[in-house]
């Protein structure tokens, strides 16, 4: 056991957590977004080649994100592993192999939003704790393990093993209290939850407008609550950014810059409209929508105030975590609802929805426009610009395509046979919907009803009462905009500008159900 290789194993796996860890305390102390595994794993996400990421995002949805963090915890135990049994050959053998890992943090610390010489502080620190652990522990083991075979469980052996554990266990403590302390010192997560309480009075309580709910039951609620909107990002950590921290700069092509605080910004007038977002990875009769009451500063004005130049047509937003998106100058000064919102229905953003700013631009996909913890809005062109979504073969301009779904009866449902009813919901955004019609087993399109709306910039409900006979049933729903354009039925994927085509459910009618 003296001479096994796992002790090695083991002293590698110890000097770099220990590192890892202590990296870990000093990012949260310095107050970086990322901590190591996470930045590394936004580098990893920034450099994917595009059909990989379209791929996860098809596939997995938000669980790749989660994919890739266990994947890099692997890779690394065993990279640590390695340097265990390298540091067995030589010390500085794992000397070099954990300033391979240090280089790779620095450059995804350096790679992230806002980065400066700074975030290169737990690289450093982080490696010189590796270092000085694997070197405590491999001195030590290697003197466990140099003694002749006829010193084995002798008094030299018990005192360098005692040497080797004491050495062991301070390491192991270092990493523990350093996982603690980090955890502790956190993100200013709680002091975010403390801002959210000091409500704006200028924003108001949602109230939903008479005849906009069908009240059908089983049919998707008018107002989205927060709890249940669909939730898209591509940030490993959520920025934690406190309204005294909060800044957005206006700038590029236009004649006066603007640079804003969170009370400037408040400052200019709040607005609110009932807005409907869509995100483009909605398939047909899809989930990743939903309907809520916005406040927030209107972009319009605030663009005519920065004065964009002739010739500029995109304005690139970007995310305190660096995603960026490119933006349509038009849909931001159109006179339509574009805001940088503050509120969701009636209260401010959750730290997972943009608190304290995020933008919500209706007729617009969510990846062209709806970018959460906004603090950079450059006006400029889009033959100068690459976003992080248009960089991987997606549309640039990602208008929302009309689209329905039936809600009621699910698919593989069943229903009582006789009177019923089918239900859902409809969209065109900044457009909207003038009429919605429901097939039924092949048979002629039915008029549904439709529930009232307060703009064309959010869906619609609709329903259909039914006799329907005993047995099965499909029902197929398709929708027309108020310019007359009738839903196409042609099929298409989500990728490169949304999906199309026309939603349908099978179900059965039972009698007695």
């Amino acid at each position: 056991m003296r001479r096994s290789r796992v002790a090695w194993v083991l002293a590698g796996l110890m000097a770099g957590y220990a590192g890892l860890a202590v990296a870990y305390l000093v990012a949260e102390l310095i107050n970086l977004r990322l901590d190591p595994v996470n930045s590394v794993a936004e580098l990893v996400r920034d450099v994917m080649p595009a059909d990989v990421v379209n791929w996860s995002r098809e596939n997995l949805g938000t669980d790749s994100k989660h994919i890739t963090f266990i994947i890099i915890i692997v890779v690394v135990t065993v990279f640590f592993a390695g340097i265990g049994l390298l540091a067995r050959r030589a010390w500085w053998l794992g000397v070099v192999g954990f300033g391979v890992m240090a280089l790779i943090y620095g450059a995804a610390a350096l790679s992230n939003n806002g980065a400066s010489s700074t975030s290169l502080l737990p690289a450093v620190v982080g490696y010189l704790v590796m270092v000085g652990a694997l070197w405590l522990l491999t001195q030590r083991l290697a003197r466990l393990q140099a003694l002749p075979d006829t010193d084995v469980y002798g008094e030299a052996w018990h005192r360098r093993r005692r040497e080797f554990l004491v050495v062991t266990a301070a390491v192991v403590a270092t990493a523990a209290v350093s996982s603690l302390l980090a955890r502790l010192a956190g993100r200013d997560v709680r002091g975010v939850e403390q801002d959210r309480k000091t409500k704006n009075r200028q924003v108001s309580a949602p109230e939903v407008p008479d005849g906009a709910r069908l009240d059908v039951e089983g049919a998707a609620a008018w107002m989205t609550p927060v709890a249940e909107f669909y939730l898209i990002d591509t940030a490993f950590v959520k920025p934690a950014i406190r309204y005294r921290d909060w800044q957005l700069r206006i700038h590029g092509m236009v004649e006066n810059e603007i640079v804003l605080d969170f009370e400037d910004l408040v400052a200019r007038g709040v607005d609110e409209a009932w807005i409907t977002l869509n995100c483009v990875s909605n398939e047909v009769g899809g989930d990743l929508i939903g309907n809520a009451w916005f406040s927030g500063v209107l972009l319009g004005p605030l663009l005519a105030e920065a004065k964009p130049l002739a010739g500029a047509d995109a304005v690139l937003q970007t995310s305190d975590d660096g995603w960026t998106c490119g933006t349509p100058l038009t849909a931001l000064t159109d006179g339509r609802n574009a805001m940088l919102a503050i509120a969701m229905n009636g209260e401010p953003l959750t730290i997972e929805h943009g608190f304290p700013v995020r933008t919500v631009v209706p007729g617009l996909y969510g990846y062209v426009s709806a970018t959460k913890w906004v603090v950079d809005m450059e006006v400029t062109t889009f033959g100068d610009i690459e976003a992080y979504w248009t960089q991987r073969g997606w549309g640039e301009l990602g208008p929302v395509k009309m689209s329905s779904r039936i809600e009621v009866p699910s698919d593989g449902g069943q229903v009582a046979a006789g009177p019923s009813v089918v239900a859902g919901s409809a969209w065109s955004q900044h457009t909207g919907i003038s009429k919605v019609e429901v097939s039924v087993d092949g048979g002629p399109w039915q008029a549904c009803e439709l529930g009232t709306v307060p703009s064309t910039d959010t869906w619609v409900q609709w329903r259909l009462e039914l006799d329907l006979a005993e047995g099965d049933h499909t029902a197929v729903v398709r929708a027309t905009d108020k310019d007359g354009q009738v839903q196409t039925s042609v099929v298409a994927d989500v990728l490169p500008d949304g999906a199309t085509g026309w939603h349908d459910v099978s179900f059965s009618a039972a009698a007695g159900t």
